[in-house]
């Protein structure tokens, strides 16, 4: 299977996968501090922890053949197949309060959160 490359959606998509202007804007400036890389992977893996799954970041400096390629203007976003199952529809953001900030998902897949938040169960 040969990469695909998807543009970003204008519109709610429950086939898409979508960044906010502040995720996109705090992913292009991580990677401009690493000053490596060709985009961003995002990964759903199975958890170790009370519920199901746990979402994975990283950088990527070379692609998988079989990757899923999104691209947001000055960003790549790589996810594998088996992961964009649960992936689908979902709108990454992120968020500063007062002294917190990271990233968040709102992926509509998802049917239960465990109490501390890291992992989660999915309804596909």
């Amino acid at each position: 299977m040969e990469n695909t490359s998807i543009s970003s959606p204008t519109t709610f998509n429950p086939n898409s996968f979508d960044l906010t202007d502040s995720a996109l804007d705090h992913f292009k400036n991580s990677l401009k501090t690493r000053r490596s890389g060709r985009g961003i992977r995002f990964e759903v893996l199975e958890s170790s922890g009370c519920t199901g799954y746990t979402y994975s970041m990283d950088f990527v400096d070379e692609g998988s053949k079989d990757d899923l390629i999104f691209d947001f203007s000055d960003l790549k976003v790589f996810i594998d197949p088996s992961s964009y199952k649960y992936l689908k529809g979902t709108k990454v953001d992120f968020t500063i309060e007062g002294v917190n900030q990271g990233v968040k998902f709102l992926n509509p897949n998802v049917k239960a959160v465990c109490g501390c938040g890291e992992s989660f169960e999915v309804d596909i």
